[in-house]
């Protein structure tokens, strides 16, 4: 989650421009276009772009909390999450951010934000006990705008990105923090502090 261009600031009071700026949960129906548009911009910004398959494994079972920015008909933002028990049934509900972008010339208007906490409050639809995420030790920007979203450290990762950067777990507890987080939060096998396959879900936001 090599975060870049973000935006610490609160979301800004929207001007006439940022009014044209609508938000859309992802649909299957549309897969065609939608999937598309979303693999192109994220893709952008990754030095390493995941494979399709990576895009279809979490938008085929969690569509639902999948979020889209739209100016018209450009997409400018999109926020893809996952949620399912961690470490298996009877673990906490956990909620999962496993890619958030924005392009770049619409970065530092609050849309991230506003993505973000759209896919948590679908997460807290379906009963979440909390969500969770990653981004690089030196994102100082990233880390002020999840924190101020409530999302707290839990661990350090070291070398968990291809570029050999660390990176923070951060955690949001929607209910009673539950004890027994760790792993990989994809769902793939691999230990703590190394996690070396080719889907780290890296985050370009604003």
């Amino acid at each position: 989650m090599s975060a870049t261009h973000i935006s610490p600031s609160p979301t800004p009071t929207p001007s006439k421009d940022e009014d044209e700026i609508t938000y859309h949960r992802y649909d299957p129906s549309q897969e065609s276009v939608q999937l598309d548009a979303i693999r192109s911009m994220i893709s952008t910004d990754l030095s390493e772009p995941y494979s399709i398959y990576v895009y279809r494994y979490f938008l085929y079972q969690w569509g639902d909390l999948c979020y889209m920015a739209r100016d018209k008909s450009e997409l400018v933002g999109v926020v893809v999450g996952k949620l399912e028990p961690h470490r298996g049934p009877g673990g906490p509900l956990r909620g999962y951010i496993a890619m958030l972008a924005t392009k770049e010339a619409y970065r530092g208007r609050g849309i991230a934000t506003k993505l973000v906490q759209m896919a948590i409050e679908a997460m807290k639809a379906q009963d979440a006990d909390e969500v969770a995420l990653e981004t690089e030790t030196t994102n100082a920007a990233a880390l002020k705008l999840y924190e101020r979203l409530g999302f707290l450290r839990s661990k350090r990762l070291h070398r968990y990105y291809f570029n050999g950067n660390s990176a923070f777990r951060l955690i949001l507890y929607l209910k009673s923090p539950i004890a027994g987080a760790g792993g990989c939060e994809c769902g793939c096998p691999g230990e703590e502090g190394e996690h070396d396959h080719s889907h780290n879900h890296e985050q370009h936001v604003a």
